[in-house]
């Protein structure tokens, strides 16, 4: 069976029931396990399918390649982002004023936050709440929610980010590109990260991204290399780590 082929048959059986798992893949098509990893590994970057932790799920109908919902990004690459978000939260100290950006491994930091001496500044609603249940003092940005990705932005969230200045930012991205920098799909988080980024302390805007995100790109750039640091959980090539400041946990 040619790889072509093989791929066709995984999205549609992960089309017709929703999900599959490597195990069952590997079963009907009569291939390795690993042989199965790579194909999804190639849908994913595809945008047909959404690979998680011990097979794929079917995208939404209204999902995107450029644009998922929070419920479908959590599943991917979850334990990369939880080392990473482990590594981030360790290190806010006291005294720190930490803006935590929207997205799913800035997320998945909260569990892992410990410091009730520092500040935390947010525009995502669901962060917010984790983060008060904690008993942390917490600040929510206020302007435009946006349903599909929880994250507040327009021009009161840009004002309001304005007044701060971080000690320590934590920050997501949909791809890391040579050329382009960091980038997202929407304008309007765009500018809300791009304001946040520029009000963070040089060397301590730190931009959580597992390995996935090296050489893809989205519509908007939010940032450059400058002063920032990227903490990711493999090794990326050398033309990356020759102009950036890379942190690899494991």
């Amino acid at each position: 069976m040619l790889a072509e082929e093989r791929k066709e048959r995984i999205v549609k059986k992960i089309n017709k029931n929703g999900s599959a798992t490597v195990r069952e893949l590997s079963e009907e098509l009569k291939v390795s396990e690993s042989t199965v990893r790579r194909a999804l590994t190639n849908l994913n970057r595809e945008g047909r399918i959404i690979k998680i932790h011990g097979g794929a799920i079917a995208l939404g109908p209204s999902d995107s390649p450029s644009e998922l919902s929070v419920k479908a990004k959590e599943q991917i690459n979850k334990d990369e982002k939880l080392k990473i978000a482990e590594y981030a939260a360790s290190l806010i100290v006291p005294g720190d004023i930490v803006y935590i950006d929207s997205g799913t491994t800035t997320e998945c930091m909260i569990g892992f936050i410990k410091e009730k001496k520092a500040t935390y500044v947010t525009n995502a609603v669901s962060h917010a709440k984790d983060l008060v249940r904690k008993g942390f003092k917490v600040l929510l940005i206020g302007g435009e929610l946006k349903e599909n990705t929880e994250a507040v932005v327009g021009s009161d969230a840009i004002l309001h980010i304005q007044k701060y200045h971080f000690t320590k930012g934590f920050f997501g991205t949909n791809g890391i590109n040579l050329k382009l920098g960091f980038t997202t799909p929407d304008v309007r988080e765009a500018l809300v990260k791009r304001i946040a980024i520029e009000n963070t302390q040089a060397g301590q805007k730190y931009i959580l991204a597992d390995h996935d995100k090296f050489g893809k790109s989205s519509v908007v750039t939010f940032s450059d290399f400058v002063g920032t640091v990227v903490i990711t959980d493999k090794r990326p090539d050398s033309a990356y780590m020759k102009i950036m400041d890379v942190k690899i946990v494991k």
